[in-house]
């Protein structure tokens, strides 16, 4: 074997010294305290509790700040009436709708479209599947890879929901853009910074004002399924 190759019997090696030396730095002794007694600080620990994190999240939902593509504020609960509207007239049309994501922010894609397409009946579907998005990940890189597929597939009235925690994700935004020059309409979904740039590409956009990825990845959950929600009352209600 070449001196350069690592066979599985170094790599083991090399692992398990790793983990050695990680295992005897040294920690202040309230730490190693904490961790003999398997305790976290009272604090941690009364911040994290569900009563607690349920009055947080209710703030946060509270907060939530819409605004139109040129930065003007708009009503939260409006905004869902309006958006339910469009999906409305979405659904008439034929026209599609498109969720995106990545990681949490997939997961939250996938059920909502689950939701959009079961129970509001809307023609909905996401644009991680592995094999497309791996290719075009490989062919043009992963910041357009979302992009390059709406190019191919989106229609002039089709609707977007781009979904990104930070408001950072640079491939989410070439999608909301590219769908926009599309003819189409956009919705984000975005937290952390009140300045991300997500924020100012959406026809509609709505910010929660937290920096913890669970409580904005719940928050936006939370606001998809509430208008799916809505659109299923509505046809049960008709029927």
């Amino acid at each position: 074997m070449p001196a350069a190759t690592k066979g599985p019997a170094t790599i083991t090696a090399s692992l398990a010294n790793a983990i050695a030396s990680k295992s005897t730095v040294k920690r202040p002794a309230s730490s190693l305290a904490e961790s003999a007694a398997g305790l976290k600080p009272a604090r941690e620990i009364s911040a994290m509790n569900v009563s607690a994190r349920a009055l947080e999240f209710q703030r946060i939902l509270s907060r939530t700040q819409v605004t139109g593509p040129a930065g003007a504020r708009r009503s939260p609960e409006q905004s869902m009436v309006d958006l339910l509207v469009e999906l409305r007239t979405l659904r008439g049309s034929g026209n599609r709708l498109y969720i995106v994501g990545n990681g949490g922010s997939a997961g939250v894609a996938s059920h909502a479209v689950t939701d959009f397409l079961n129970v509001a009946k809307l023609r909905a579907s996401t644009l991680h599947d592995p094999s497309l998005l791996t290719c075009m990940s490989n062919d043009y890189g992963y910041e357009v890879a979302f992009a390059r597929i709406i190019a191919t597939m989106a229609s002039e009235g089709d609707m977007m929901i781009a979904i990104s925690s930070s408001g950072q994700s640079l491939n989410i935004r070439n999608a909301a853009s590219e769908m926009r020059a599309r003819g189409g309409r956009v919705v984000t979904l975005s937290g952390f910074k009140v300045d991300n740039p997500l924020r100012v590409l959406g026809d509609v956009n709505f910010w929660l004002e937290s920096m913890d990825y669970g409580m904005v990845e719940i928050g936006h959950q939370f606001l998809l399924h509430n208008l799916a929600d809505r659109l299923r009352s509505e046809s049960e209600h008709d029927n």
